[in-house]
């Protein structure tokens, strides 16, 4: 097996010991099957990214994390990427033009959307009107924004085919992280609306029992969430679509920080995944690496290890550095910054040698803070094939000082 067991956690890859330590504690609290670590992992709020905790009969508000139903869609177009080099420039400029990055929205035509006719809306009615009705304007206000931090709109090329793809990365935006701290504030016995709670990286799980009502209407809310993050994830596909000129012949479409309800060695379970995809045998999933490296379409196998992963694998590549180590420490009064080990003409001169053509992004999300994409798919060689290999030729970020309180 290419995984080690340490202390009963299966470990793909090299082991960070910060995510280790995160991964135990997931181990050692509540009604835990197994506790795993993809091989992109790196430590996170309570529960580290690229970790997986299975649970039987209960669910962590705060393993899901605070944006729900973050996930990743991938669509090929009827075009090639030859066809659209010569005018790459602009159709980037229109991209960030058109599409709302950061806070606020550029396009100013709200989406309306059936979703906000779901049933589930009445998890929030039985919190509080005024609840209901703050995070509905919240979460019409936002649908079809992108955000902040690691969230794009890019553009691939097919390396085998040269054909070109539209890729895309964000979550539930302020509705899923006003979701999560509700339901984080009503666990600790405080109002829904209060502050978030204070956010302690090693703290250990909140987990509510799914029979029981907080954990039911938790569930409930995570799933509209989750819906809520798919939506926007198609309107932005699809207004890329449409300043293309063309469509699309095939999609992929994948959540990776959410829990599902899934049947492991014949035994229903529930399985939070937070920076980790879904990979059951024949699923196909779309994992992004840095704006300088390589993404990738993958197919998860029918193997033992697979099995042993609860078909789990990695999400991106991993960060090897944090957002403050790159960028350094930002004093919002003067909008300048101190202390980063990368600069942004590093960062610039990266992105051009690979051949990309970049709007906005900071150096918080340069090639240099992630591990290389191939070396974690490596280590799951065994779990996942490959199907296609995508290569960056247009990427679009939020600028590099940019606030959003809602970023991943």
């Amino acid at each position: 097996m290419a995984y080690q067991n340490i202390d009963g956690v299966r470990v793909w890859g090299n082991p960070e010991e910060g995510a280790l330590v995160q991964a135990k504690l997931c181990a050692d609290t509540g009604n835990v099957v197994q506790a795993l670590l993809m091989a992109d992992h790196h430590k996170g709020y309570s529960q580290p990214i690229g970790g997986v905790v299975v649970y039987e009969g209960q669910i962590s508000p705060s393993g899901v994390g605070y944006d729900i139903g973050c996930g990743n869609k991938a669509v090929r177009t009827n075009l090639y990427a030859a066809d659209i080099k010569p005018r790459l420039a602009q159709i980037m400029d229109e991209i960030a033009r058109s599409i709302s990055f950061g806070m606020g929205r550029v396009n100013q035509e709200k989406v309306d959307h059936e979703l906000f006719d779901d049933p589930d809306w009445s998890v929030y009615e039985a919190i509080g009107k005024q609840e209901h009705d703050k995070l509905k304007v919240l979460a019409r206000n936002q649908l079809g924004t992108v955000g902040s931090g690691n969230h794009f709109v890019d553009l691939f090329e097919e390396m085998e085919t040269g054909r070109l793809w539209i890729g895309n990365h964000f979550g539930s935006r302020g509705f899923g992280h006003k979701t999560a701290s509700g339901f984080l504030n009503l666990a600790a016995g405080r109002a829904f609306m209060d502050k978030a709670p204070g956010e302690k990286m090693d703290q250990p799980p909140v987990l509510l029992d799914l029979n029981s009502e907080l954990g039911d209407m938790y569930y409930r809310a995570m799933k509209l969430a989750g819906r809520y993050a798919y939506a926007g994830r198609d309107y932005v596909i699809q207004e890329v679509l449409s300043i293309l000129g063309t469509a699309a012949d095939f999609e992929v479409h994948t959540h990776h920080n959410y829990a599902w309800k899934e049947t492991h060695n014949g035994e229903e379970v529930v399985v939070v995944r937070k920076g980790a995809t879904p990979s059951a045998p024949g699923q196909v999933g779309f994992i992004g690496g840095s704006m300088g490296d390589i993404s990738v379409i993958v197919k998860g196998k029918d193997t033992v290890e697979n099995r042993d992963a609860y078909y789990s694998t990695v999400h991106g590549a991993g960060r090897v550095m944090s957002r403050t180590q790159a960028a350094g420490k930002m004093n919002w009064k003067t909008r300048s910054r101190s202390g980063g080990q990368i600069s942004t003409q590093q960062m610039l001169d990266a992105v051009r040698d690979f051949g990309v053509e970049l709007r906005g992004a900071g150096t918080d999300e340069s090639p240099f803070v992630y591990r290389k994409l191939q070396e974690v798919l490596d280590a799951h060689a065994e779990t996942i094939e490959v199907l296609n290999v995508l290569r960056p030729i247009g990427v679009c970020m939020a600028g590099a000082d940019e606030i959003d309180p809602y970023k991943d």
